[in-house]
């Protein structure tokens, strides 16, 4: 018999809620900017090491005028955040007219502080703090970069080049100028640290924490799978596959578990059946219920 399902409502929240989350995505956008501004003012500005994006563009005009390096970012994304409003949503847009706000206070207050005058140290520390700073503004639906959201922008209508094909093209240029305006030096050591401060976004954006998602092939599936929810305490899933050479029907078994996990997970499998074939992938991040055995 075919039924129809029952429609399911998005859950709504309540203006408490909302309002909760509203000021903690303000708050994570704050501490975010002063980070961010910090990294500016403290070790890279002070050494002519500049960012990639508006953020560097921003660096190179103070460079030359001495105006508010806050001011100029803030000034120089507008037309960038204006373009975006259709493709990233008012909430994003909003987010980040808040965020390049709250920056343009942030390198205020940290302007006039050095740390070092090390150029290996500014560029390394300055590209790890900087990196945590704008992820944690990326990760709270805000960005301080107009160029990647212009990036975005003309990507979607061209189809003929990546969005991170056309940040590439736009940071060389940006990089370029820098060498002609500050010197090669400083060029290559804002490559290095625009290089550090998109890997630690990245671990900001996924995660530290990484958990690890396991396909396992094997005729003796029930006794492993059985295993696996005792011994680790986790649930697992059972897919019928269909094996490429053989053409035998196959029974899968997933399961997701923690990194350190790992080394359990295999020794118990491979007790079972040393044959068995066992595939793992990074999993960055994990939500929902997660179904514990019976006692």
């Amino acid at each position: 018999m075919f039924f129809r399902k029952k429609k399911v409502e998005p859950i709504k929240k309540t203006k408490a809620e909302l309002f909760k989350e509203y000021l903690s995505r303000a708050l994570f956008i704050t501490v975010g900017t002063f980070i961010t501004a910090a990294a500016l003012e403290t070790f890279l500005l002070p050494n002519n090491i500049i960012d990639g994006g508006v953020i560097g563009i921003s660096m190179m005009v103070h460079y030359v005028t001495k105006w508010n390096l806050g001011l100029l970012i803030f000034c120089i994304n507008i037309p960038f955040i204006l373009l975006a409003i259709k493709k990233l949503g008012v909430k994003f847009v909003i987010h980040t007219f808040f965020a390049t706000g709250m920056l343009a206070i942030a390198t205020n207050v940290f302007h006039g502080f050095h740390v070092t005058e090390d150029l290996i140290l500014s560029a390394i520390f300055g590209g790890i703090i900087l990196g945590f700073g704008v992820g944690l503004i990326l990760r709270n639906n805000a960005s301080l970069d107009g160029t990647e959201m212009l990036s975005i922008t003309i990507a979607k209508k061209l189809r003929i080049i990546s969005v991170g094909e056309l940040l590439m093209v736009i940071n060389l240029f940006i990089y370029t100028g820098a060498g002609f305006l500050l010197g090669w030096d400083r060029a290559l050591y804002s490559i290095l640290t625009y290089y550090i401060a998109s890997k630690v976004i990245d671990a900001v954006l996924e995660g530290l924490d990484k958990s690890k998602s396991v396909r396992i092939v094997s005729e003796h599936h029930r006794e492993i799978g059985d295993a696996i929810m005792k011994e680790l305490d986790t649930s697992v899933t059972y897919m019928r596959t269909l094996g490429g050479y053989s053409r035998q029907e196959k029974i899968l078994t997933y399961c997701v578990v923690n990194k350190f996990e790992m080394p359990k997970l295999k020794d118990v499998v491979h007790s079972l059946d040393p044959k068995a074939f066992i595939v793992t992938e990074d999993v960055h991040e994990v939500e929902g219920v997660r179904v514990k055995r019976k006692r």
